[in-house]
């Protein structure tokens, strides 16, 4: 019998082309608001597992901080809606104070107009006018003020396997409360049947402004309950396909990142062999829709691993499927 667990899983795979195609790269990291990218290679397994052709990958997207704080590889011109997001105090701001993170930026941005990008370069120049420790703080190989400014959509990454940083213009000209109705319509239209938690926390949305999503209208969206939590999503006409019997999953996938609650797709009891205790979360290996192995490519073979005893043909087969992804990436990632 059909449950709803299935239904959920069902029309979640379908919107995050897991049980069917999308060729287009970009258009691909559009309709799922992102590409997560802390490792660049999860954008190509992320990519090529979808049926996306990774043909100039490394410059189709742009890679820059988004929600949470985390990087991803985003259609340039979604950028200004999705940092639209952003508000309040950055941690730089807090760390350093407004003014003073002001100033810095706008050397940082003449700097590098001037064509200085090297981080080693501006240290050197920076040591003439701050202290050591400010130093550190505003170049930190995690980011430091390139974080700030990526987020305020003036820098970001030359492409998707560079260190280095480019001046753009994406900067927000709406606010947050402007295009949270579109992105949760997006959200909810590729990432549903979801809870508004879900929503709060895919897009970064804390406390207060989290006791605002439900002061919105929903009145467009199917709704049903489902242990007790009210899920949101829209119905189309189109019928999602079943649920594939064997799925590889990114690293950082969006199925298992995006969502509160996690247990239908990741068993508890797996969750630690999946989400390091870095925040770290694995390339995995998934039957009916469910986690029960890990794979990557290590060292350019591919590698698979199960937590429990499967049938011959789901080994055979994921091994068979972590070596074609080996054999479409090589030398391209």
């Amino acid at each position: 019998m059909k449950t709803n667990n299935d239904y959920i899983l069902r029309k979640r795979m379908h919107g995050q082309y897991l049980s069917r195609k999308n060729d287009d790269i970009t258009e691909l990291s559009r309709e799922l608001l992102g590409l997560h990218c802390w490792f660049h290679r999860n954008v190509v397994f992320s990519a090529l597992i979808r049926g996306a052709d990774i043909t100039g990958w490394k410059t189709a997207l742009t890679k820059t901080w988004l929600y949470r704080g985390t990087l991803h590889g985003v259609a340039f011109d979604d950028l200004r809606l999705l940092l639209a997001l952003n508000s309040g105090e950055s941690w730089m701001e807090r760390c350093l104070g407004s003014e003073r993170v002001e100033k810095i930026s706008n050397e940082v941005l003449s700097l590098m107009e001037d064509g200085i990008y090297s981080r080693a370069e501006m240290r050197r120049l920076f040591a003439h006018s701050y202290d050591p420790q400010t130093i550190a703080t505003v170049l930190s190989p995690w980011g430091g003020i390139f974080v700030h400014l990526a987020m305020m959509g003036k820098v970001a990454f030359r492409d998707m396997t560079s260190r280095d940083f480019d001046l753009i213009s994406a900067e927000p000209i709406q606010t947050r409360e402007d295009v949270l109705p579109e992105l949760l319509r997006r959200y909810f239209k590729t990432y549903g049947p979801a809870t508004l938690s879900d929503a709060a926390y895919f897009f970064g949305i804390w406390k207060e402004e989290k006791k605002k999503l439900k002061e919105m209208n929903f009145d467009e969206y199917e709704q049903f309950k489902h242990e007790g939590n009210t899920y949101y999503h829209y119905k189309d006409n189109e019928e999602p396909a079943e649920i594939p019997e064997l799925t590889l999953l990114s690293g950082f996938d969006p199925f298992i990142v995006s969502y509160t609650e996690r247990g239908a797709v990741l068993p508890k009891e797996y969750k630690k062999a999946v989400i390091l205790s870095s925040g770290i979360c694995l390339p995995t290996i998934a039957v009916n829709g469910r986690v029960v192995g890990l794979w990557n490519i290590k060292k350019g073979e591919p590698v698979t691993e199960f937590f429990e005893s499967q049938p011959a043909r789901i080994t055979n087969a994921a091994s068979d499927m972590a070596d074609e992804i080996r054999w479409q990436t090589a030398g391209r990632i």
